[in-house]
């Protein structure tokens, strides 16, 4: 399948041929054009109008992903709103590129892992996670630990925990390994998933 990368021609990435092989440049009127059902389009988020392209093409039922010089969580929100399944940083490695691709095509979502952590943290707080801090997941964890995993699942990122605890984000890399290992996940999901957990008499 050919890929169509929506851009002003600037900023093609190797990356994109490196992922893909076969892809096709177009500009905007290109894409409005040619692009249809089951389509993948690549839509450059500097573009001018971007999100009623994304809008557009979805509607039509392309695969539309945003990629991003700059990524960041409201413009990754704007981008599901319009109708993208997946957004990324637009010099991601091709690996992750040929992932996105794969999760999006099978009807996935694909967006960066600290936006999913501040939707996963808004859940948290939404089903009340705050006020199970003394659960019994958390005994394991020293003082310190408890504040980084509570903070983390709340949606925060490394540099706004280390802000809010006054350390460093190595020493808050440096918790968050001592907090996955001993309550036995993997990453931050799985953590904010272990906490939000009901205990049940």
């Amino acid at each position: 399948m050919t890929e169509l990368f929506v851009c002003d021609g600037r900023d093609e990435s190797p990356r994109w041929r490196a992922a893909f092989g076969e892809i096709r440049l177009v500009s905007r009127q290109q894409a409005r054009a040619q692009a249809g059902e089951g389509d993948s389009v690549w839509v450059m988020s500097h573009l001018e109008a971007w999100p009623a392209l994304v809008t557009l093409l979805s509607g039509r039922g392309a695969i539309v992903q945003v990629l991003s010089d700059n990524p960041d969580s409201l413009e990754a929100l704007r981008a599901l709103d319009a109708g993208a399944r997946g957004y990324a940083h637009a010099l991601s490695p091709p690996e992750l590129l040929r992932q996105m691709a794969l999760v999006t095509r099978h009807r996935g979502i694909w967006v960066p892992p600290e936006l999913l952590a501040r939707v996963m943290g808004s859940a948290y707080r939404a089903l009340g996670g705050e006020s199970r801090q003394h659960d019994e997941v958390l005994t394991e964890l020293t003082e310190r630990e408890r504040l980084v995993a509570l903070a983390v699942a709340e949606g925060q990122s490394n540099k706004e925990v280390a802000r809010r605890l006054d350390i460093t984000e190595r020493t808050v890399k440096a918790h968050l390994g001592a907090i996955f290992r001993k309550l036995g996940v993997r990453d931050r999901l799985q953590l904010i998933l272990k906490l939000g957990q009901r205990e049940t008499a």
